[in-house]
Parts: structure tokens; C-alpha cells; sequence
């Protein structure tokens, strides 16, 4: 019987059939092509670990849950995707640490947390260690500070 878990589960197998199929032109340089890690390699796993979950998804037996989308909360859900649009907006002029900072807080009460040293304790710290993944260990240069705090 084909539900909408199904027919997710069909679209989301086309988008890794189409995506993987995409991997092979990405283009690499002549001393990668025998690498074993390479700008495909990630995509490629990408790509066959969304088909077998979407494989496991369309054949695993199961009842037909009915619902729909009656019981789902939207106004958080759309305040989310609004919160993601004015982080992709503020992230360059405000730098990196406050813009991902107030991202997370305001996800954070958006989907009901009320204890502000949570929020607090979950935000900031994750936000610092990513950035300094990014660039002490990645070597990926991102600015951490609005234009007008840097030297």
C-alpha cells in the first residue's frame, strides 16, 4: 500500500540516484584521482547511505499511518526556517560567533526551552568549538566578529 511515508521515501531515493550520479563530475586534480579521499568521496557516501535508508524506508513493513499534517505544529516550523534565512543573512556582517549564537538561542526557545543556563550553556560553547574547529583544525578562515570589533 503506498502512504506518504512511501512516497517520500521514492523521492528521496531519486534525489540520491540523481545526486550520487552528479558525484562523478565533480572535478579532481590529476594527483587525486588515485587518493583515497577526494572532493567525491564524501558525496559518494552521501549519496548511497540516503538511497539505502530511503530503501529501507520504502520496504519495511509497517501499518499505514494515516494523520497528514493535522497534528503538526507550523508556526514553530516556519519560525525556524525563518530563523535559518536571517542567519544565512547576518552570518558575514555580524561574524560568525554572535550570528550562530543568537541562531541557536532563539531555535532553542522557538522549540519551548524556558531554562535560560541551557540555552546559554548549549549555545555559546558549541558555537566557540565550531569556530575553532573551523579554523585552527579545518584551516577554514571565518570571520568570528562583526566588522567593527576586529582590529
Amino acid at each position: 500500500m503506498i502512504n506518504r511515508d512511501r512516497i517520500g521515501a521514492l523521492l528521496l531515493l531519486a534525489f540520491c540516484i540523481g545526486y550520487g550520479a552528479l558525484t562523478f563530475k565533480i572535478p579532481l586534480l590529476a594527483f587525486q584521482e588515485q587518493a583515497a579521499f577526494t572532493a567525491r568521496t564524501v558525496p559518494k557516501a552521501l549519496a548511497v547511505l540516503g538511497a539505502a535508508l530511503s530503501l529501507v524506508l520504502l520496504l519495511k513493513p509497517g501499518a499505514d499511518a494515516g494523520g497528514g499534517v493535522a497534528g503538526f505544529r507550523w508556526g514553530p516550523a516556519g519560525l525556524l526556517c525563518l530563523l535559518m534565512i536571517g542567519y544565512g543573512l547576518t552570518v558575514r556582517p555580524w561574524g560568525m560567533i554572535p550570528a550562530t549564537s543568537l541562531f541557536l538561542i532563539a531555535g532553542f526557545v522557538v522549540l519551548g526551552e524556558r531554562r535560560w543556563w541551557l540555552v546559554l550553556a548549549a549555545s555559546i560553547p558549541v558555537t566557540v568549538f565550531f569556530w575553532a574547529l573551523m579554523t585552527q583544525v579545518l584551516s577554514v578562515h571565518v570571520e568570528p566578529w562583526p566588522e567593527f570589533l576586529r582590529d
